[in-house]
């Protein structure tokens, strides 16, 4: 099995800063990909930022030029710096993982979720 274990969210005022961390840990042979999802409350859950192996990276129009992915590849960690944060960011932020395990068998994983709440 694969964990993910996730950090960093709060509570920031807008104009702030944030770091998210998910670890991946567990039967991993290699990963494909790490991104980063968020869902609103009464909202669908939606991709904020992807990154994957062959070093491409995309980005949600709305977090294009403020949020930049990053990974720690020895670590199996996944990174999303989140600058210039606005009302509309507050969400439940998850990690996603997907790769394959020790037994040849692709896996897809999702982290517990950490709530960011972006209020003055």
């Amino acid at each position: 099995q694969v964990h993910l274990v996730e950090s960093g969210g709060g509570l920031v005022q807008p104009g702030g800063s944030l770091r998210l961390s998910c670890a991946a840990s567990g039967s991993i042979w290699s990963i494909t990909a790490m991104d980063w999802y968020r869902q609103a409350p009464g909202k669908q859950r939606e991709l904020v930022a992807g990154s994957n192996t062959g070093g491409s990276i995309n980005y949600a129009d709305s977090v294009k030029g403020r949020f930049t992915i990053s990974r720690d590849g020895p670590e199996n960690t996944v990174y999303l710096q989140m600058n210039s944060l606005k009302p509309e960011d507050t969400a439940d932020y998850y990690c996603h993982v997907s790769g394959r395990d020790y037994i040849g068998e692709n896996f897809r994983a999702w982290g517990q979720g950490t709530r960011v709440t972006v209020s003055s």
